[in-house]
């Protein structure tokens, strides 16, 4: 029962290349960035990451995409990183743009065992007729196009079928984690750790502060252990500022 990986070099050691990674996050808030740089130490390429956002210049995914160690994105906002748009403009970079919500609930319903759901969100937009741009050609043109999914009506109202999402490995932030894995978040890191937890075979969680069994709230957790398989302890991690703003 006792999960703890000494480190993250050793948590991260067995990622192969061309896996796929869920991992959690909002912005600057929530990364697993000691993970994500063990990953890249580690050498892994060829990856796929499921990430509501592809981290900023020099932080969180941001320095994977760097190295050129990403193939393909399933995100949500992407408008922050520079290179990831010159990547996804010139073709090096496979995207598949989702809305938020959906996002979120194709991760969650991935690790519930429900394999599709219809939503709302999407209708009447390329989300659900097909169009958008996974791949361009860098020269300008579309290579590789999204498919129409399948809507259906109910009660009058038209949905789009989305598929649930399960990943081969996902990598995660929590504030307070026991050695039986399960994890509480702090404040807005909850955000998309806990159903990219929920979404990997494998779920590896860096956490600030490693407690005993029985010292968790269990009315408190966030993430129960037996979704998680490995716990790295990573004391505390200072969150930075994405635009900082001050007076004139």
């Amino acid at each position: 029962m006792d999960k703890v990986i000494a480190t993250a070099a050793e948590a991260v050691a067995d990622i192969p290349d061309g896996a796929s990674l869920a991992v959690g996050g909002f912005g600057l808030v929530g990364i697993p960035e000691i993970l994500i740089n063990a990953l890249l130490e580690q050498g892994a390429t060829d990856l796929e990451v499921v990430s509501n956002n592809c981290g900023t210049n020099g932080f969180g995914l941001g320095v994977l995409l760097a190295a050129h160690r990403i193939r393909r994105t399933i995100s949500s906002y992407v408008g922050a990183n520079e290179e990831f748009a010159r990547q996804y403009l010139s073709g090096e970079l496979e995207v598949e743009l989702t809305p938020q919500g959906t996002l979120a609930e194709r991760m969650r319903a991935g690790g519930a065992g429900i394999p599709a759901f219809f939503t709302p969100a999407g209708v009447g937009t390329q989300v659900a007729e097909g169009g958008l741009p996974l791949r361009y050609d860098g020269a300008g043109g579309i290579a590789v196009a999204s498919p129409p999914k399948e809507t259906r009506v109910f009660d009058g109202v038209t949905y789009v079928l989305e598929r649930g999402i399960v990943t081969d490995y996902a990598l995660v932030h929590a504030w307070k984690g026991d050695r039986h894995g399960n994890l509480v978040y702090r404040a807005s890191a909850r955000n998309f750790n806990p159903p990219a937890a929920a979404a990997g075979r494998i779920t590896i969680a860096q956490v600030e502060h490693l407690v005993e069994p029985g010292e968790l709230d269990p009315d408190q957790v966030h993430t129960p252990g037996i979704q998680v398989q490995r716990v790295v302890p990573a004391g505390k991690v200072e969150v930075g500022i994405e635009n900082r703003t001050v007076r004139a």
